[in-house]
């Protein structure tokens, strides 16, 4: 194992056209893929010892994906920039040079990060602070209502905890009883976060997690054995144990108030980088960050007296800036 460690830090993820694409994408991933699903596993990858070795491990590579060396997976016959693994508007929709190599990209993680062109993705009604859009581009995963401080999410269903998820902030207090709306980043699609509300940025906390740590509801032990896409079906979960980053929100509106937007790195994509202060005034569709290195998952958490229309449907795929939500 530490022989394709030591090959996979000098290597950038491939594009791969298959059912395996998610684990050419997350290679580590793929290393620990079968044990993680153990008890033993369990036990090892919720260590903080083994998470402060893992963190050193991911900053190696990410060194190494923000070097010029790994472009060589930029390219237009095998690489991502090929039919099938870009849209045909992939020029349209993305700041890019289409005649340069490697379409200006200077890295891979440049790729990974690129920036949508002005205007190709609207913001729902900008000046309607009654309309919540989304944070990121991604696929619904779920809402919940009347989220508790203390549920215990490791029973089969997961539901929210905001004491951990929120790692015993003050602010939880706030929360209690309100709602939250997740949607997972696919690791192939845009990882910048946009603030889905105008207002003003008051907090911002980054929280260390695991990497690697799964849903105890998946795994060899359980009835119906492991899950090859436990990561996906941990989302729940990962929302309370991995690396996260807390941007906190007082909307312009009072009616929605204070509101938190939870960034979520999953397994080797554990970057997660604020590009706004506290301070910060924010308008809806405004950067506030981004992944770096893969897939991820968020949260937008509101307060119990915010009382929400969710206007998406779990699966549903949802651009960012688009409507997700609006105040009764």
């Amino acid at each position: 194992m530490l022989e394709l460690l030591n090959y996979i830090l000098t290597r950038a993820p491939e594009w791969e056209n298959n059912d395996m694409g998610q684990m050419g994408i997350l290679p580590i991933l793929a290393l620990v893929e079968w044990p993680m699903n153990t008890p033993a596993g369990r036990v090892v990858f919720s260590d903080s010892r083994v998470n402060a070795q893992l963190k050193k491990i991911f900053d190696v590579w990410a060194e190494y994906l923000s070097s010029s060396d790994s472009t060589y997976v930029l390219t237009e016959d095998d690489g991502w920039l090929r039919p099938g693994a870009i849209t045909e508007d992939f020029g349209q929709t993305f700041i890019c040079d289409t005649t340069h190599p490697h379409f200006g990209f200077k890295s891979w993680d440049d790729f990974f990060t690129r920036r949508l062109k002005p205007g190709v993705r609207p913001i729902a009604e900008p000046y309607d602070d009654s309309i919540i859009t989304s944070a990121c581009e991604s696929f619904v995963v779920t809402f919940a209502h009347d989220v508790q401080t203390k549920d215990k999410f490791w029973l089969k269903g997961c539901p929210y905890n905001l004491q951990t998820m929120f790692n015993h902030d003050p602010l939880t207090q706030y929360f209690i009883g309100g709602t939250v709306y997740q949607g997972f980043i696919a690791s192939t699609s845009y990882h910048r976060w946009h603030s889905p509300v105008n207002g003003v940025v008051t907090k911002i906390v980054h929280i260390p997690g695991t990497y690697y740590l799964q849903s105890p509801t998946l795994g060899f032990d359980t009835e119906n054995g492991p899950d090859y896409y436990t990561p996906d079906h941990s989302q729940e979960f990962l929302s309370h144990s991995q690396t996260r980053l807390l941007v906190f929100i007082e909307s312009s509106n009072p009616e929605i108030g204070l509101m938190c937007v939870v960034t979520i790195g999953m397994v080797e994509v554990s970057t997660c980088e604020v590009t706004v202060r506290e301070g910060t005034k924010v308008k809806k569709g405004d950067e506030l960050g981004m992944f770096h290195f893969g897939g991820s998952t968020h949260c937008l958490v509101f307060r119990p007296q915010t009382k929400l229309a969710i206007g998406v449907e779990p699966g549903e795929g949802v651009k960012v800036n688009q409507e997700v939500a609006r105040l009764l």
